[in-house]
């Protein structure tokens, strides 16, 4: 037998620079009782959501992707040609085939590297930066931009008063690299097929294309549906020993996390995971839920750019990531923040 060649990496891997994009369209919680029986009060009361953006025609999961992750590369510093692999997590991107991230590479000027979609739920951006950060540990690429996009909007019916007011749109982007330490910890992450159907799609594919191109109404559209107290459970059980797992793998324990952004699911799961974990007021929590709503696999990265937008958090703190969701999935990181985002000056594009 031969020796064959194997690449060599590095050890240090860090976020080098985020961008985010959210859509031009604010939707208040009353103009979405305008199709429901609820109120503003009692949207807040069970979600801590206010207003979320709905993406308008020209708002693509193609164009969102593509602006995110261009603001992503400008605020990281870095030569696009040397960035080997883009990952674009995301649940609903319109086609399977061909499927997004190496259209997204073409429109960045960055045609011809390895690019692949990641569908993981709310945890897929979690699963994006776990495989691009080993890929450049692995010494298969220098640095990979990993972007996680949503136009949940698509796939919601407005009359349902369980899930209609918790979604959103938008994408975020983070660009990885070489760093002097290390940034970003191992990836602690799972799944759990039997409660699967706790979230799903009213539809699958091949029933969609069955109904034919003319159906009209609910049936002639794949919708969202959610369990949500099996959801609940499932994360009351699950989560704080992925949280406990994260830390420990990581070499951190509680004291050192400085930032903590959960995925942005609701508000109240939210603050008791920060009650559970012991954080004090000090330690800033992502609270984009509140104008964002729940962006899934988008969620942790326009958080994260949130928090070092306005200066909640800063350039080199500690924080812990936890994406959960659809699948039924989870991930966990500690990483260190990068740098905070430039101002956007363009209007047109939030």
């Amino acid at each position: 037998m031969i020796d064959i060649a194997a690449a060599e990496g590095v050890r240090n891997v860090g976020l080098l620079g985020i961008g985010a994009y959210r859509p031009r369209r604010i939707v208040t919680n009353a103009e979405i009782c305008e199709r429901i029986d609820s109120t503003d009060e009692w949207i807040v009361s069970r979600s801590g959501i206010h207003t979320r953006h709905f993406a308008s025609a020209d708002e693509t999961v193609r164009a969102m992707s593509v602006i995110a992750g261009q603001r992503a590369i400008d605020n990281s510093g870095i030569d696009p040609a040397e960035i080997g692999a883009l990952i674009l997590a995301t649940s609903t991107w319109p086609q399977q085939v061909p499927h997004g991230a190496p259209v997204v590479a073409f429109d960045l000027g960055i045609n011809g590297v390895a690019a692949m979609d990641l569908t993981a739920g709310c945890s897929g951006f979690g699963h994006g930066m776990a495989v691009g950060a080993d890929l450049i540990r692995a010494g298969s690429a220098k640095y990979t931009l990993v972007i996680g996009v949503e136009r949940m909007s698509d796939g919601l019916d407005m009359t349902n008063r369980g899930n209609c007011f918790i979604f959103g749109d938008g994408a975020g982007a983070v660009v990885l690299g070489p760093t002097e330490r290390n940034g970003i910890s191992p990836v602690v992450w799972g799944s759990d097929g039997e409660h699967s159907q706790a979230i799903r799609q009213n539809h699958t594919i091949v029933d969609y294309m069955e109904m034919g191109a003319n159906a009209t109404g609910p049936i002639g559209k794949m919708t969202l549906e959610m369990d949500g107290s099996t959801v609940f459970r499932w994360a009351a059980i699950t989560l704080p020993k992925a949280i406990h797992q994260t830390l420990t793998s990581a070499g951190v324990t509680t004291e050192d996390i400085e930032v903590f952004v959960p995925h942005q699911a609701n508000a109240r799961i939210s603050e008791v995971m920060k009650k559970h974990l012991g954080f004090g007021d000090d330690v800033p929590m992502a609270n984009d839920i509140a104008t964002t709503g729940n962006t899934s696999s988008a969620s942790i990265p326009l958080a994260m750019e949130e928090l070092l937008r306005t200066g909640k958090a800063k350039e080199g703190q500690t924080a812990l990531l936890l994406g959960f969701g659809a699948g039924l999935t989870y991930a966990g990181q500690v990483v260190t923040l990068p740098p905070a985002p430039a101002p956007v000056t363009d209007p047109d594009h939030l």
